[in-house]
């Protein structure tokens, strides 16, 4: 009886989770302009809440960003939604993340594109985003630890890479690793002026457009800010 009661409560409160998931991406996502129905639908299914600490789980479906640790964060639930949508994804790319965090990003994005290699420098959080992936069940998912402004060189090239910290430029083996046509998302500058930038690969050059204000912890390492 009390096992039949366990599972009614953690239904309901599945139940619950889903509907404040709804509400988030049409009050914090769809209402400030992102449209692509495929991400919007992705966010209502990523449980965003498995991604940031217990104490901070009750706010995991409001408009802000979250801190998962290591003094990172988990971006603002527009600005996921945002960052890809300005990457257009089809369905099928290869697609980089740069700063894996607890993985939630990553999952979005698993459920848009065909594989993703995401990297984090910090052990602690890429451990934690593995175990989610595979308790998720994810299968288009890998992830390692390593400094991100070097790229993945021997995944190369990409149809598509995100960068979820601020650089000061964009990484020059990152702008190598990119496919003819391909397109990079990076906020880049100093913490409190920050740009969007997207970085579209034209034959042996670069497109670069302004998409915005943005505002993300620093890109540390090689090609990044220095520790």
């Amino acid at each position: 009886m009390a096992a039949l009661r366990r599972s009614d409560d953690q239904a309901a409160q599945e139940r619950e989770f889903a509907h404040l998931r709804a509400l988030m991406v049409d009050r914090h996502v769809a209402a400030r302009g992102v449209k692509d129905p495929r991400i919007l639908q992705a966010m209502r299914e990523v449980p965003r809440h498995l991604f940031v600490p217990s104490v901070v789980a009750a706010k995991a479906y409001g408009p802000g960003a979250l801190p998962i640790g290591s003094k990172q964060t988990i971006s603002q639930p527009f600005i996921v939604g945002h960052m890809i949508e300005l990457l257009e994804l089809t369905g099928s790319e290869k697609v980089l993340e740069i700063g894996t965090g607890t993985g939630y990003q990553a999952v979005v994005l698993s459920k848009l594109c065909g594989k993703v290699f995401s990297i984090e420098r910090l052990n602690d959080l890429a451990l934690r985003a593995v175990e989610i992936v595979r308790a998720l069940n994810i299968h288009n998912i890998t992830i390692k630890v390593f400094d991100g402004t070097y790229g993945w060189s021997d995944q190369a090239l990409f149809d598509r890479i995100i960068v979820a910290a601020a650089a000061p430029e964009v990484p020059e083996p990152l702008l190598q690793q990119l496919k003819r046509t391909g397109k990079l998302v990076i906020p880049i500058g100093t913490e409190g002026s920050q740009r969007l930038a997207r970085v579209t690969r034209v034959g042996t050059s670069w497109q670069v457009e302004d998409c915005g204000t943005a505002e993300f912890v620093p890109l540390v390492g090689r090609f990044g800010w220095k520790e």
